[in-house]
């Protein structure tokens, strides 16, 4: 799966969720996204990071083992420019494709 693309996926399942009292981190798990639990572990990292997302953690624990707890994960302000910006872009992106094809 393209990088961007599951970050957009687990931010949209974020912004869905704002409705609801719990998440449901199954929609939103490696192996909902079909990719690795390290990889998946590194979205997370990288969108706390950018603050996309707040109320995770992603950790090593005294084992080595990645460790992610994601049950308090809420998409931010910032999160939600992210998915307007990235759906605005594929938009601009659709139309150019399309004038393209015409010519």
């Amino acid at each position: 799966m393209n990088n961007f693309k599951a970050v957009h996926i687990i931010l949209s399942a974020l912004e869905k969720a704002m409705d609801c009292p719990i998440l449901d981190t199954d929609a939103i798990s490696a192996k909902a996204l079909g990719v690795s639990e390290e990889r998946w572990a590194r979205y997370i990292e990288m969108m706390i990071d950018a603050g996309y997302v707040k109320g995770a953690s992603v950790h090593t624990d005294i084992t080595g083992r990645t460790v992610v707890e994601i049950d308090d994960m809420r998409i931010t302000l910032k999160g939600l420019e992210y998915l307007q910006e990235n759906s605005l872009m594929r938009k601009a992106y659709n139309v150019a494709k399309g004038i393209r094809e015409l010519a």
